[in-house]
């Protein structure tokens, strides 16, 4: 099994962790969403609290070139740190809702 097909392996189990955590409050439910063609896979929030409308991406990430591309992350502790645990390489992960010339400073790939 090559890198890329290890790190889809493990965006999705642990994207599927998060997705399994329930909500306490409100009627809000957590799904997964994996595009395999493209190489995309988004953690979504969706349902209703009080009478406001619950509909969101909490996490988005893209595999580009060989790296994974963390285009949103929304969890308090950074899924960086997930997949890094998981085995993904610091230097195969770019922060990608950092501007450009700030990747530089966050000791993960820059592009």
């Amino acid at each position: 099994m090559g890198n890329l097909d290890i790190y889809r392996q493990k965006i999705q189990e642990i994207l599927s962790n998060y997705a399994a955590i329930p909500y306490a409050y409100g009627e809000i439910s957590t799904e997964v969403i994996f595009d395999h063609k493209n190489d995309r896979y988004l953690l979504m929030t969706l349902g209703w609290e009080n009478d406001r409308r619950i509909h969101g991406c909490l996490i988005h990430i893209d595999i580009i070139d060989n790296k994974v591309w963390i285009q949103r992350d929304g969890t308090e502790s950074g899924i960086a740190v997930e997949f890094e645990k998981s085995g993904i390489p610091k230097d195969h992960m770019v922060l990608a809702f950092h501007q450009s010339d700030i990747r530089q400073h966050t000791g993960y790939a820059i592009s």
